[in-house]
């Protein structure tokens, strides 16, 4: 088995003392977090906010202690495994300006808003891994 590599984040924000995340909607209508594939000589983290700063054009603090894994077969590369590093990152007075080219919409949602639009069960246990940080370290 070969592994394509790509690195993201949950992205969120405080919004009148409630926890906001921007999500990223594919252009296959699908909701995810920002993420890409990392480039020579990049670490996980630089390409996770790379990818943030293209799709979102935010740039978010990277929390220290968070990271998660995904890994799932790409249905067109039976042969891939496709490997997703997850971070955390929080932002503040910044505006999301998406990439229209990649993506249709970049909303910007309660926990609850993002758990109803996830359709994979993955994006819904990063979630829920985030929410648990969130709420068990930052003030």
């Amino acid at each position: 088995m070969k592994y394509e590599k790509s690195c993201g984040a949950v992205v969120f924000t405080r919004v009148d003392g409630q926890i906001k995340f921007a999500l990223v909607q594919q252009l296959q209508g699908f909701y995810s977090f920002p993420k890409g594939h990392v480039e020579q000589g990049e670490s996980e983290q630089e390409t996770a906010l790379r990818e943030i700063y293209e799709e979102l054009h935010l740039s978010p603090t990277l929390l220290e202690g968070f990271r998660t894994v995904d890994e799932h077969i790409i249905p067109h590369k039976p042969d891939v495994i496709k490997q997703i590093v997850y971070f955390l990152g929080e932002y503040a007075d910044q505006e999301i300006v998406f990439q229209r080219e990649e993506l249709l919409s970049a909303p910007l949602v309660s926990y609850e808003e993002a758990m109803a639009l996830f359709k994979y069960e993955s994006s819904k246990r990063i979630l829920n891994e985030a929410y648990d940080f969130i709420f068990g370290h930052v003030d």
